[in-house]
């Protein structure tokens, strides 16, 4: 069994020196274009001597999404739901990628994965069966769609996957806190099913014109579909290129999307090696800095806070990495 959360004060009591707040602008200096959800600035420091308190009713359904491959969609969810089971919310993360599925690998879970969705919706196994409890943080649940290599079978929609939710909601043991629901990027059928549950969704992007032209029109989508909670993620972010102007701003990305802003996670070689050994980043040691972010992207989720915005000073007084983040 996992022990519990080390020491959060002293585990990350110098995040503060390591990832220092982002810089604060107000709304006349944001500009941006459309603004969806009215995030609060997030404040100076956060209170790493508490858990976060979980808003709005529960089970909270969150679909993590992108427009586009490639920008760290379920990176994002495999760490943003461990980051949650560690804060001491029962989590399930419902890998809805029919065929290509990768959430279970990034978890470490694919080899214990012997049950479906599918096979519940066809009467094959029980609801409990499917869902693969993570036993470093057994408050964490997986719950695969398909199988691989398999894809959605016929009858397999909206309805059928709005119906494993409900019977989520109301199991025996007790409802969820969180549903993170990871799916595969893009607007075809699998889209539609996977947000028909949900009632906010985290997009993911990265800083680059293609991701951002898809993650508009994915935006664009949720909203038509009623969901309006809205939050983004801004990953493999790379501050040298941003200073010398080849990478869009934070700032320039949050003008461009009008999304409040749940995280900033930047560029890190660490990633490829932890998925690799499945083995979520936030559990690295020592920490990284993404790893950090990641962890902070899910204490907002939890208390629907959200940074207002974040960019590179113009003539930073240190150089090196941190500067970016007004340290």
């Amino acid at each position: 069994m996992a022990s519990p959360l080390p020491s959060i004060p002293r585990a990350v009591s110098s995040l503060h020196s390591i990832l220092p707040s982002p810089v604060l602008l107000g709304p006349e200096a944001s500009g941006a274009r459309r603004r969806r959800t009215p995030g609060a600035a997030v404040s100076a420091t956060f209170q790493w001597n508490r858990m976060p308190q979980l808003a709005g009713e529960t089970p909270r359904v969150v679909v993590v999404t992108s427009g586009k491959e490639g920008v760290g969609k379920t990176t994002t969810a495999a760490n943003v739901g461990i980051s949650l089971a560690r804060f001491g919310f029962s989590v399930v993360a419902v890998d809805a990628d029919a065929g290509l599925r990768n959430l279970d690998l990034l978890l470490g879970l694919g080899n214990r994965v012997h049950y479906t969705a599918v096979e519940v919706l066809n009467g094959d196994c029980r609801l409990d069966q499917p869902l693969v409890r993570d036993r470093r943080y057994p408050s964490l649940e997986l719950l695969c769609i398909s199988k691989p290599r398999s894809m959605f079978p016929l009858g397999f929609g909206a309805k059928a996957l709005t119906w494993v939710v409900d019977a989520l909601r109301s199991r025996a043991s007790g409802a969820p806190h969180l549903v993170l629901i990871d799916f595969p990027a893009g607007i075809d059928a699998g889209f539609i099913t996977a947000i028909a549950p949900a009632s906010e969704a985290v997009l993911v992007t990265t800083p680059d014109i293609t991701a951002l032209r898809d993650a508009d029109r994915v935006t664009g989508l949720l909203e038509c579909d009623g969901i309006r909670d809205i939050k983004m993620v801004v990953n493999r972010v790379r501050t040298d290129l941003m200073r010398g102007k080849d990478m869009m701003s934070v700032l320039d990305v949050q003008e461009m999307l009008g999304l409040a802003l749940l995280g900033v996670i930047t560029e890190d070689s660490e990633v490829i090696k932890s998925t690799n050994r499945g083995y979520p980043l936030v559990l690295n040691k020592p920490p990284t800095v993404a790893g950090r972010a990641f962890e902070q992207a899910a204490w907002r989720l939890v208390e629907q806070d959200t940074m207002t915005a974040v960019m590179v000073e113009e003539e930073p007084k240190k150089k090196g990495f941190f500067s970016f983040f007004g340290g």
